[in-house]
């Protein structure tokens, strides 16, 4: 999550290093931002055995988890369905872009506010019920395309947050109907990862409904077989295989990809191509081993308090640059050249992504997080 507000608010800086920044869409290759997005789908993945197995450990039962799953699958497909739409934003429109979109990030605390137990109820309906009335009043008066063609809010794409959203319904969803018996998981992985391979070697003609190119499913199911694999061997007290079994999974993913690559139109992540899906999984395996090496077995968890908030309030960190760079805009505040190039650039944007993170747990305290 740091990582990602980092690469996003670096989008725009002049004179950095190449390799930092997303690869060109034309381009055979692959740069340190387009590592960050799947791997956060990866991570979406190692967390659902864990969520799941709380739920059905408190007693909820299946039917009440299934609905669970689909109530958060739609909260996150609606946010990214604004958020798409924000990027067509037409001059045209009655608000100005920027206060829009400050408008919809409110809405959205507004209504997914994780709420203390102890508030009066209809005081909580009142929040909620404004937030959602605030959305809706904000869908009316939306406006895309120009003057002359003007266009009401569509999914063009379903944005980050949606994307997440579809993975994780399929994703878990599956989980939850396999039991969690990580043999039929690992057929999922390879089922999911073969569709996306034969999308991007022409032989699949249409993508499936809800999965696409099968993707960003590959890479949660990947996530959520590692977990089950860290698990097992945990439960069985067989991690002295973990190192191993770990590596090897990394380093094999990495190799696949480098080999698929002539044959699967390169790798891409714009195209989601199959090298690009294989390559980050391997990457993203070998730094979860060496995160259970560091945490797990030498005990540096502290290392990583101070961005801690960014996995305890992954969704708010994610949700607050919008007020950062819309209020920026509303104010027509830029930042001077020198903090938009080079160097200067990217410390200005490790700063900022530390201090609204800081922000947040600041906003933790009080109680102020959001929860789907």
């Amino acid at each position: 999550m740091f990582l990602m507000i980092f690469v996003n608010e670096l989008s725009g800086a002049k004179n950095i290093p190449l390799w930092i920044e997303h690869a060109d869409a034309s381009a055979d290759g692959i740069g340190f931002a387009d590592v960050i997005f799947p791997a956060f789908l990866f991570i979406v993945g190692l967390s659902i055995p864990f969520a799941i197995n709380n739920k059905i450990k408190q007693g909820n039962s299946f039917t009440s988890i299934l609905v669970y799953i689909f109530i958060r699958s739609a909260s996150l497909l609606i946010i990214g369905f604004f958020h798409v739409n924000l990027e067509g934003y037409s001059t045209a429109a009655l608000l100005p872009k920027a206060l829009w979109a400050l408008l919809i990030t409110l809405s959205f605390f507004l209504i997914w506010l994780d709420y203390p137990d102890d508030m009066a109820k209809n005081r909580k309906n009142l929040f909620v019920g404004s937030g959602m009335v605030l959305l809706i009043a904000m869908a009316i008066l939306y406006k895309g395309g120009t003057s002359e063609d003007p266009v009401w809010m569509k999914p063009y794409w379903w944005g980050i947050l949606g994307i997440i959203g579809w993975s994780y319904l399929v994703c878990a969803v599956l989980y939850l109907f396999s039991k969690g018996k990580l043999s039929i998981l690992l057929g999922f992985w390879i089922i999911l990862a073969l569709i996306n391979i034969a999308n991007h070697m022409g032989l699949l003609t249409a993508k499936i409904w809800v999965i696409g190119d099968g993707s960003s499913a590959t890479l949660t199911m990947g996530g959520i077989v590692i977990s089950g694999i860290y698990a097992q061997l945990t439960a069985k007290g067989k991690t002295q295989h973990l190192w191993l079994i770990m590596a090897t999974l990394g380093i094999g993913l990495v190799i696949a990809g480098v080999w698929i690559r002539p044959y699967a139109e390169g790798i891409s992540k714009i195209h989601s191509t199959p090298a690009w899906v294989f390559i980050c999984s391997g990457i993203t395996v070998l730094v979860f081993e060496a995160a259970i090496y560091l945490i797990d077995i030498k005990g540096k968890k502290d290392w990583f308090g101070w961005i801690s908030p960014a996995g305890t309030s992954t969704l708010t960190c994610y949700l607050m640059p919008y007020f950062q760079v819309y209020l920026l805009q509303l104010f027509f505040i830029k930042y001077p050249l020198f903090l938009n190039t080079g160097y200067a650039g990217l410390m200005r944007s490790f700063a900022i992504s530390f201090l609204l993170i800081a922000l947040v747990g600041m906003m933790e305290k009080r109680r102020i997080s959001l929860k789907l």
